[in-house]
């Protein structure tokens, strides 16, 4: 079918047409540092869950099952854009465009503030899995759940430069390229090649669409992309500094604190670049009621690969909220 504009449209985009529409528009809210842009369905009065993308994908591809299922079971879905991705901006010129990760849960808890949500549900993967582990281990009180895929994920920054066994560190190759300055032009100059060799080798069983694809590398024209990608990924290996805002939360994130509320855990069994575990490597950092499963053929991007897992996860998240 002819679009009037000359583009044959296939089923690839018609999906990708449906999965944008059923997020519903397009919002913003102000904190001190970021207009944040969101996606909000389901019940206005029904339980928050806020869905938190990772990179480098795209909120609308990874939630676009994940959220309407959510809403039919009667939960109220807030889809934000992280810092540095699609419309999401920076407020002030003068901020240091940082993607460590406390940042990351500011962000989460400022969302809640802006939006004025007591507690909700937090779910996640890659850097919006980290975003919701800093921000419920930081601020459980806020937090009435959590999924997390990956397990534990905030960073020990004090061994932040022990090698890790080498068939682990092979996984983590663009963590290296962009700890110079060839990376930083390397990403600069090619966001969509890069990207779409994360895409294949992160998820090697995952056959993503060229329009979901398309999709997400719209979010990357964001002009503090590089920056904020570049700043977290340092950031991780002690490679740069912080923005010294953050400076008590990563001193209070380097003890490594527990997550006590009701969390459950997914790991990919087809996961390119972190093996599956039977949860037992992280289970320690779980004090709360806690649950782990392994989700068959899933790679690094859960929820869009395998949405039906992903949204009984968080369900039985809340459910062990009691």
């Amino acid at each position: 079918m002819n679009d009037g504009r000359g583009h044959v449209r296939t089923a690839a985009d018609t999906t990708t047409d449906a999965a944008r529409e059923a997020m519903g528009p397009l919002r913003h809210v102000r904190t001190d540092v970021l207009d944040i842009a969101y996606h909000d369905l389901g019940p206005a009065h029904g339980k928050p869950v806020v869905l938190l993308h990772g990179w480098p994908f795209d909120p609308v591809g990874s939630y676009g099952a994940v959220a309407p299922a959510l809403a039919r079971r009667g939960y109220r879905c807030y889809v934000p854009y992280l810092r540095g991705h699609g419309e999401t901006r920076f407020r002030h010129t003068h901020t240091l465009r940082s993607g460590q990760q406390a940042a990351l849960g500011a962000d989460l808890l400022a969302f809640l503030d802006a939006l004025a949500i007591p507690r909700a549900l937090f779910a996640g993967y890659d850097w919006g899995g980290r975003a919701a582990d800093v921000a419920a281990a930081l601020w459980p009180e806020r937090c009435t759940g959590l999924v997390s895929v990956n397990g534990y994920l905030i960073q020990d920054l004090a061994v932040a430069r022990k090698p890790l066994p080498a068939s682990t560190e092979f996984g983590y190759w663009y963590f290296f390229y962009f700890s110079t300055e060839r990376g930083r032009k390397g990403l600069s100059e090619d966001r969509e090649g890069l990207a779409r060799v994360v895409w294949k080798y992160n998820s090697p069983q995952w056959r993503f669409t060229e329009a979901e694809f398309a999709r997400a590398a719209k979010l990357w024209g964001n002009p503090d992309y590089v920056d904020v990608v570049i700043h977290g990924y340092r950031h991780r290996l002690d490679a740069a500094p912080g923005a010294p805002e953050y400076a008590g939360l990563e001193a209070r994130l380097r003890e490594q604190p527990r997550i006590v509320v009701p969390s459950v855990t997914l790991d990919g069994d087809a996961d390119g670049v972190i093996p599956w575990t039977d949860g037992s490597g992280y289970a320690a950092h779980f004090t709360g009621p806690w649950k782990h499963h392994v989700v068959p053929g899933a790679g690094h991007n859960v929820p869009q690969e395998r949405p039906d897992a992903f949204t009984d996860a968080v369900i039985e998240a809340d459910a062990l909220s009691g």
